[in-house]
């Protein structure tokens, strides 16, 4: 019996807004499924779904599990990122390679510099 990892599930207070966000982040088309979630899928089929559930509590803890993004230019994503909504955090990593931003609704995310 095998196994697939196939959706990566987002806690969301509005998923349409954070998904599109999110879509256009990453540059994945984004779908709303007939339970009203928005499912963002890799365009290249590989890796899993991002997949934004809609719940009524607010984020309040800093995430246990988190996105890596590792673009060309890590200071040029870094300002896009911030322009559209993303917001530099602190959550104790000192002076690091990777820069720790959050999406519009607080859930962190790295930018990794370039490998």
């Amino acid at each position: 019996m095998g196994v697939r990892f196939t959706d990566l599930c987002v806690d969301a207070a509005d998923v349409h807004t954070l998904g599109g966000w999110w879509a256009e982040v990453l540059g994945y088309p984004q779908e709303v499924t007939d339970d009203g979630d928005v499912v963002l899928r890799p365009p290249t089929g590989a890796g899993p779904n991002l997949l934004f559930l809609e719940v009524p509590e607010g984020k309040v803890v800093k995430n246990r599990l988190h996105l890596d993004l590792t673009p060309d230019d890590q200071q040029a994503e870094v300002e896009r990122l911030i322009a559209m909504g993303a917001r530099t955090v602190d959550i104790g990593q000192g002076e690091q390679s990777w820069v720790v931003l959050a999406d519009p609704e607080g859930n962190e995310f790295c930018v990794l510099s370039a490998e």
